[in-house]
């Protein structure tokens, strides 16, 4: 039994009685802590949701060198119908709310609470707008955020759980995106026996390298986009809806089919070898062909950006189906907007990215899961092809790394999967994406019966009574060739 057990026993065995009542949660103390629970009521049903007792708190209060007061506030909700296991919902952005504890992510249809988990959330160490960073004035707010906030909630809601039901959860998990997605990997890095399934969506695992790319990606399209008058770049005129639509043609007439079927979407990336200059007009341009500046902003944008040695710094994307969901935005920009950059010197960024220590102290990057794997840790991965924001490739390579530095990925398949997403865009989204999937449940199996997740079955409202299946890395979804092609019984991982 891990420490956090150990401490939970302990805390019943002292105790004579157990919580009577969802408001006596306002009394709960642990000795030696800075916490407040500073409400505790009933929620009624509504929709999918449960009644559920809903206690909110606040640890580690103080106050920063700013003058504010900072502190870890959370939320953790309790169902009448538990089932007997702990979830925790992972944040976004740089957090700075509590956001209501349900556990949607990467859970399909039906989040945590409506199947009966408890689930917790928290600020992670600062009240702000989501992609406000000046908490980092505080040292102790930027370590909260970084590393401490989730673990310090964890511990906090699980004596909790033992004392409102009077026995401690059975399985813990933890399902997040972006930075919900950092936190996972964070808490199977630093903190491995915390919990036993684990599923980090788009992780925000390194954002300095992730900026540095997507820089890179504007730099590239502002260089080759056209000037007004006084020579300011407009890149929002770089490619017409015509050259958009010129592009995806292009790119799925040369890949659409390499997972055994013309669908709209590209199920076999890493066979995909599409070329832009297949594009290419043979004379002035057209609708249908692309010029030397389009092509030449793809070749450079795409692949990443390099040193000065011609090292990769960091991977971008595969061309996808929602290939232009990556390109310059069509809208021209505000009157006061600055002038898009032309410019980028990768090594003075690489050398300020790793002389930051804010950077090394969010990173998620370590390979080491030795002790998570080792207690029966279960560690899902996804991410979507056509995210703008984080690489899916980036992270496909820490998985590989990870993969490597613990056996090989046969050895480590046993425990950890990585799922693409095709079409998905951050988290959600995409006008070619089957969005929706269950990596909750698939979790909960893998380590509740053994039962390894082969696939997850994924729908979305870009293709109405369509599924898919997704395969863990290396495979991908192929058409048998035989029965209706909406339907994902009728495709195979390979």
């Amino acid at each position: 039994m891990n420490h956090i057990g150990v401490l939970i026993c302990a805390l019943l065995m002292s105790s004579s009685a157990y919580a009577a009542s969802c408001s006596d949660l306002t009394k709960f103390k642990v000795p030696g802590t800075d916490l407040v629970i500073t409400k505790a009521e009933l929620v009624p049903a509504k929709d999918l949701l449960p009644q559920h007792c809903q206690a909110d708190g606040a640890v580690d209060r103080h106050v920063g060198p700013d003058g504010k007061t900072y502190g870890i506030n959370f939320a953790i909700a309790l169902p009448d119908n538990w089932n007997h296991r702990f979830l925790y919902q992972g944040g976004g952005l740089y957090n700075g709310i509590v956001r209501p504890p349900v556990g949607a992510a990467a859970a399909g249809v039906m989040p945590g609470l409506a199947r009966g988990f408890v689930v917790a959330s928290s600020d992670t160490g600062h009240q702000s707008q989501p992609s406000d960073t000046s908490f980092n004035v505080d040292q102790q707010s930027s370590l909260d955020f970084a590393q401490v906030a989730v673990a310090r909630v964890v511990e906090i809601a699980k004596q909790m759980v033992a004392t409102y039901y009077g026995e401690p959860a059975q399985r813990s998990y933890f399902t997040g995106c972006s930075t919900g997605g950092r936190e996972a990997m964070l808490m199977t890095q630093r903190y491995p026996y915390y919990f036993d399934g684990v599923v980090s969506g788009d992780p925000a695992m390194r954002t300095g390298f992730s900026r540095l790319g997507n820089n890179w990606r504007n730099v590239a399209f502002n260089q080759a986009a056209p000037k007004d008058s006084s020579g300011r770049p407009e890149p929002h005129k770089l490619f017409s809806e015509a050259d958009r639509k010129t592009l995806v043609d292009g790119l799925m007439n040369a890949c659409d089919a390499k997972d055994g079927i013309k669908d709209g979407m590209i199920f076999n990336p890493e066979a995909c070898k599409f070329d832009p200059a297949t594009l290419a007009c043979s004379g002035s341009q057209t609708s249908s062909c692309l010029g030397p500046a389009q092509i030449t902003a793809l070749n450079k944008a795409f692949p990443g950006p390099r040193n000065s040695r011609g090292d990769l710094v960091y991977p971008m994307s595969l061309y996808d189906a929602d290939v232009a969901a990556l390109l310059p935005s069509s809208k021209p920009p505000a009157a006061n907007a600055p002038t898009p950059p032309t410019s980028i010197d990768v090594d003075n960024r690489l050398f300020d990215l790793v002389s930051d220590p804010l950077e090394a102290l969010t990173d998620s990057i370590w390979t080491n899961l030795s002790s998570f794997s080792a207690h029966g840790g279960k560690l899902m991965f996804y991410h979507g092809m056509s995210d703008p924001t984080f690489a899916a490739m980036d992270t496909l390579e820490y998985y590989k790394k990870m993969s490597a530095a613990n056996g090989g990925m046969e050895k480590v398949q046993s425990w950890s999967r990585f799922y693409l997403v095709p079409g998905m865009l951050h988290c959600r989204g995409g006008e070619a994406a089957l969005d929706q999937f269950d990596m909750l449940d698939a979790v909960v199996n893998w380590v509740e019966k053994g039962v390894a997740p082969d696939s997850v079955v994924a729908t979305g409202a870009a293709f109405p009574g369509r599924s898919r299946p997704l395969c863990p890395y290396p495979k991908h979804a192929q058409y048998t060739g035989k029965g209706d092609p909406e339907d994902a019984k009728n495709f195979v991982c390979q």
